[in-house]
């Protein structure tokens, strides 16, 4: 009999209710007892859900991060953070602190993409003085909570040899050093879980799908036959692509399962592990994509697993192909989406209805469950034919593109002169990345207009007075080069797809990207098009209130692409360069407007990148093309910027210049300006704006701490290429912590140009 489970749960809750309680904790709306007991009460609503399952996932629920409560469970949160209760000590870490008389400033951990995910976690911090202790104490009360409702439960892990390879070390040491205490550590958790009854364990170790070396390759050697001591079962799990040449080090660890994501290209390694295993081993099949929303053949999945099942039996566990962090949680709540598309569509209760609608017709027959089966097959069969995934204009216009589309008319140091001739700049010019505060009034306009409780003349009086507004206070902060504020969006990518064909929408379809962040991915399912222009009337609204040059604000096509829920039925270069076209109109539409700097932010370029880098260089020529394919069509004297956050350039830095846009601006002032290494073995050609202001931080900085960072940047960045501003929009900051800081930044500026002059 084929066993069905899964490796997570989306943590949020389908209203947000993890959210609201963090955001009321955080402000003092609420006490630590009430936001424990929402955790609590969302746990058991969601092991609820799952209750179809043969075994659930039990300590997958995280406050913030996974990545921060394994740092929290080896007593290894960084010691700035090592104050107040241990609520008070996790949340600096994930936060850190504005400056106060009680605690003073503390600066968060650093943060960065989960893989090639959306999501973001807390980046562990290590050095030759790291000493871990075992602090499994929110596990087990996780644990003896789903015993205590009668759930059955596997206890779910970050392994040590991920843990140790997602963190960064503070000294020059060997992160390897640290194996042999941390496993001390991780043996006596497993003893205390062995203790309090946990018979399965979910490991997770998803470094095994990126190339790793042979000391890394060495170390799972080690741990592994370290951790085998336990008296728990071990299931040893990778997602997010194949195990390729780690596949025969995997199979010779004494594990007591594996789990494979088959879906990421994986499928044909699934007969190469089932004849490596042993004669006791669990196989697990992750066949149900964790991080996509269209339903799984189910069909064609059948024609591989009946033959595992009947080898297999118990031993063959199925599961989707990672967490279900990565996508909403429940399609029933959604009443707006077409039914056609709907219907091609699995939320996370959806994908355990899959799970367990396979597992029915393996154990038990077709016919036990045909009219269920038959109905999910013809929504399939519906996908593959349907007519609104296909246009012939815009695959017409696809295939039209010419070479010379996608390059500039100039090279960078001509245009650079042209463009300063038009806008007239100082050294060291300020600006911001785009977004300004939304607040409770921005959103209840946009909100009540989409509801059409507000007339379309009402709701554009109250943009326009929201971007008069935001260009008034940047103008009284001295601020070089001026942004609207984007009030009329909701997300920098929802915005786009609401008027773009091929996209539709959910109502509540949202997903944690970090802490209480979430967004609410397109799903892009067609071809696309731009039916008309998107963002001219408010840059030009903006634009005609100010002297200084006032960015025109767009999403570039790969952000758009990776950002959302892409359809799978096609190359995802084959979409991207469609979206590239469409936002290529609206650059031509801007630049018409007489707009002068046009920023594309391209955030998640490196977060596409695939994990092996054999395939790196595919990846990056589509992606850079469909970059320079929506810039590159305007005039000298127009200049295009371009925003990339919380990613690692150091080994694709030579794709990023040849974007070649005029000015790139990244997030530096978290890591205290270390991402610019970069910049120190290649001579990027263009200009750039490290960030100095940490915006997803409550902290304000001062005018000599983001000097700091300045003569930290030039070190780098020849001055006459060096642009000031923060790490990222300011949407999610408070209008009470964004004008000092701006202001601190705007000084700091003035300052080091006096000195300069001086």
């Amino acid at each position: 009999m084929a066993l069905i489970h899964n490796l997570g749960f989306p943590r949020i809750g389908q209203q947000r209710e993890l959210k609201f309680s963090l955001e009321k904790f955080w402000r003092g709306e609420q006490d630590e007892r009430s936001l424990l007991e929402t955790g609590a009460k969302l746990r058991k609503h969601h092991w609820k859900l799952q209750q179809d399952l043969d075994l659930s996932p039990v300590g997958d629920f995280s406050l913030y991060d996974h990545v921060l409560d394994t740092s929290a469970m080896l007593d290894n949160l960084p010691t700035r953070t090592q104050k107040g209760t241990p609520l008070q000590q996790y949340f600096l870490a994930a936060r850190g602190q504005a400056d106060t008389t009680s605690c003073g400033h503390t600066s968060a951990a650093s943060m960065t993409k989960w893989f090639n995910s959306n999501y973001h976690y807390l980046v562990p911090e290590f050095s030759a003085k790291t000493e871990f202790s075992a602090n499994p104490e929110n596990l087990l009360s996780q644990w003896h909570e789903s015993q205590a409702q009668g759930i059955r439960g596997k206890v779910v892990l970050l392994g040590p040899l991920s843990y140790l390879k997602l963190g960064k070390v503070t000294d020059n040491s060997d992160v390897l050093a640290l194996l042999p205490s941390l496993l001390a550590c991780y043996v006596e958790i497993l003893q205390h879980l062995a203790s309090a009854g946990v018979e399965w364990v979910q490991i997770d170790e998803p470094i095994l799908v990126t190339d790793l070396e042979k000391p890394w390759q060495n170390a799972f050697k080690q741990a592994y036959s370290t951790l085998n001591t336990s008296s728990v079962k071990l299931l040893l799990t990778s997602y997010f692509g194949q195990l390729d040449d780690n596949l025969q080090l995997v199979c010779n660890l004494p594990v007591n399962g594996i789990h494979i994501d088959v879906v990421s290209d994986g499928r044909d390694e699934i007969s190469k592990i089932v004849d490596l295993l042993s004669a006791d081993q669990v196989i697990s099949l992750g066949i149900i994509d964790g991080r996509n929303i269209w339903k799984t053949d189910l069909q064609d999945w059948l024609k591989v697993l009946q033959p595992l099942q009947q080898r297999f039996g118990d031993r063959l566990w199925l599961a989707p192909s990672c967490s279900l962090l990565h996508v909403p949680v429940d399609l029933n709540a959604e009443t707006a989406i077409e039914p056609e598309i709907q219907s091609w569509l699995a939320f996370a209760v959806q994908k355990i209805e899959e799970l367990k609608l396979l597992q029915n017709v393996l154990n038990n027959g077709l016919d036990a469950v045909a009219d269920a089966f038959n109905s999910h097959q013809q929504a399939i069969e519906s996908r593959r034919h349907s007519l609104l995934t296909h246009t012939t204009v815009v695959r017409d216009r696809v295939a039209n593109i010419q070479p010379g589309m996608t390059e500039r008319q100039s090279p960078y140091l001509q245009r650079a002169i042209v463009q300063q001739q038009r806008l007239n700049l100082p050294l060291l010019p300020t600006t911001t990345i785009g977004s300004f505060p939304q607040t409770t009034e921005i959103r209840q306009v946009r909100s009540r207009f989409k509801q059409g409780k507000v007339t379309s003349t009402d709701y554009k009086t109250a943009i326009r007075q929201n971007i008069a507004e935001c260009i008034q206070v940047q103008e009284q902060l001295g601020i070089d080069v001026l942004v609207h504020g984007e009030a009329e969006r909701n997300d920098m990518v929802e915005y786009f797809g609401e008027q773009l064909n091929g996209f539709t929408f959910s109502q509540n379809g949202w997903v944690q990207s970090y802490g209480s962040r979430c967004v609410k991915p397109p799903i892009l399912f067609g071809d696309v098009s731009r039916p008309k222009p998107m963002t001219v009337q408010w840059a030009k609204y903006a634009q005609s209130l100010s002297n200084k040059p006032v960015k025109g604000m767009l999403t570039g096509p790969v952000t758009i692409l990776n950002w959302s829920f892409v359809r799978d039925d096609q190359p995802r270069s084959e979409t991207c360069q469609q979206i590239a076209l469409a936002m290529r109109d609206e650059v031509e539409d801007l630049a018409g407007a007489g707009i002068s700097i046009i920023q594309i932010d391209e955030a998640a370029l490196r977060e596409g990148l695939p994990l092996r880098q054999r395939d790196w260089q595919h990846y990056l020529d589509w992606a850079v093309n469909s970059f320079r394919l929506t810039a590159n069509s305007v005039s000298d004297d127009v200049q295009v910027h371009t925003h990339m956050c919380y990613s690692q350039f150091n080994d694709i830095i030579e794709a990023i210049a040849k974007m070649d846009a005029d000015v790139i601006t990244i997030e530096t002032s978290r890591g205290q300006m270390h991402l610019l290494d970069a910049f120190e073995a290649f001579d990027y050609p263009n200009a750039i704006g490290p960030g100095v202001y940490d915006i997803h931080s409550p902290n304000i900085p001062d005018s000599e701490s983001i000097s700091g960072l300045l003569t930290a940047a030039q070190n780098y960045i020849p001055l006459e290429r060096l642009w000031v501003n923060p790490d990222c929009g300011l949407k999610t900051r408070r209008w009470e912590e964004v004008t000092p800081a701006l202001k601190a930044m705007v000084n700091a500026a003035k300052s080091y140009r006096q000195r300069l002059t001086s």
